[in-house]
């Protein structure tokens, strides 16, 4: 009961306006249509409103009926949702799942397993995190989130349980218009360090530790659509995931750079799927991370 309100009389309004007529409600709702008159006319009093107008062969829906109907659908819905998840979590299932995802993480091979998530556990509610560089591990350390899915540089903390799915390779660009564009040859340490790198920082501690830096003139972004623009811009250089850049090197607005001893592994940096060691998953943490390794690990 929602104060003098009940879910019976919504779902008896509903049926109405679903059926047509109050002897079909009765019939749908296998009641006595007087019954179902009476619920109405309860609610109907108790709201101090008029849902039917009666004038007519049959009731019909005021202007205030048709619109609390729809409010009575969503009321109804809400409840459904909360009787779903009560009981999926009576079977183990954690009551929410919280995912964390690296802005650097291509989204394209995630989208099956988590569609698969959302057919499989329809009545779980699920939640996305993007943040800047390391914020995917200080959500599992802070116990916000369960699962990340991450890279984890320079390799994996002892803390942290943490599966291999797939590779992310990295591209060296500039803008076409860049000195480093038309170099030739693959830039040398001396040839990076007059020119400004486009560095992703935490945005919380920026002053920890930075990889794959190559120079002394860093302009730092905890925002990598921003310094995309800047990238677009020619304002200097970086490496960017290879699924955000192969359009625009393809149409000629970016332009790939070799690096000389590059020490970014040329099959990419890793993307893992990790959690807390100390935090169990619940029963659709464990199904996704299985779903995850059995569909991206070859």
């Amino acid at each position: 009961m929602i104060g003098n309100l009940t879910l019976d009389q919504l779902r008896v309004l509903v049926t109405i306006a679903d059926t047509g007529s109050f002897s079909a409600a009765s019939r749908e709702l296998r009641r006595a249509q007087s019954a179902v008159s009476q619920a109405i006319a309860n609610l109907e009093g108790l709201q101090g409103v008029e849902l039917f107008d009666r004038r007519g062969h049959r009731p019909r829906l005021t202007e205030v009926g048709r619109v609390l109907v729809d409010q009575a659908r969503l009321v109804l819905a809400s409840a459904n949702r909360f009787q779903a998840v009560a009981a999926s979590t009576r079977a183990g299932v954690e009551p929410e799942l919280t995912i964390a995802i690296d802005p650097l993480v291509p989204t394209a091979p995630l989208i099956g397993s988590l569609r698969a998530l959302s057919e499989t556990f329809p009545d779980l509610p699920v939640h996305f995190s993007t943040e800047g560089l390391g914020g995917s591990l200080r959500r599992l350390r802070g116990g916000s989130a369960a699962i990340a899915l991450c890279l984890l540089l320079p390799g994996v903390p002892e803390d942290i349980a943490a599966y291999p799915l797939l590779r992310a390779p990295m591209r060296a660009v500039v803008a076409p218009g860049h000195p480093l564009a038309s170099l030739g040859r693959p830039a040398t340490e001396s040839d990076l360090a007059p020119h400004v790198q486009l560095v992703l920082s935490d945005p919380v501690d920026p002053g920890s530790a930075n990889y794959g830096v190559a120079g002394t003139r860093l302009w730092r972004f905890v925002d990598l659509g921003r310094r995309f623009d800047f990238l677009l811009a020619g304002f200097g250089w970086c490496r960017m995931p290879e699924h955000l850049v192969a359009t625009s090197i393809a149409a000629g607005t970016l332009t790939a750079i070799e690096i000389h001893e590059d020490p970014t592994p040329p099959e990419g940096l890793t993307i893992y799927a990790a959690h807390r060691r100390d935090r169990a998953l619940g029963v659709a943490g464990r199904w996704l991370l299985d779903e995850l390794r059995r569909s991206l690990v070859s």
